[in-house]
């Protein structure tokens, strides 16, 4: 059975954040255009495959600032996880072990394998 850790509830919460921002901008990014200054679709098929994009009109200011922000919020996050004082008090050879706990520590309890 693999090792259950105690997480501290405020890395915990970090990494929720971190999940939730993470989301949050893959989510905005799918809805922008592909473009963030405007620029005219093209289509190209000398690839190994075809690509076509339409034409862009870009982000606005807004759409700009919001991406920024998010992003930032984003690396924050994850230099506070990262940097947590609970990875220095476990043995070197258990930290990944518990940092593939805590990303997936959100998640539903699966049921135990016979």
């Amino acid at each position: 059975m693999a090792k259950p850790y105690d997480f501290p509830s405020d890395l915990l919460a970090g990494q929720e954040e971190l999940h939730q921002v993470r989301a949050e901008l893959s989510a905005l990014l799918k809805r922008l255009p592909w473009s963030v200054v405007p620029l005219d679709g093209f289509s190209d098929d000398n690839g190994w495959r075809k690509v076509e994009r339409p034409a862009s009109p870009g982000w606005t200011e807004d759409e700009q600032a919001e991406v920024e922000k998010l992003r930032q919020r984003e690396h924050e996050l994850a230099v506070f996880v990262s940097g947590h004082r609970f990875w220095s008090e476990l043995a070197a050879t258990e930290r990944v072990d518990a940092r593939m706990k805590l990303k997936h520590a959100h998640e539903a309890p699966a049921q135990d394998e016979d």
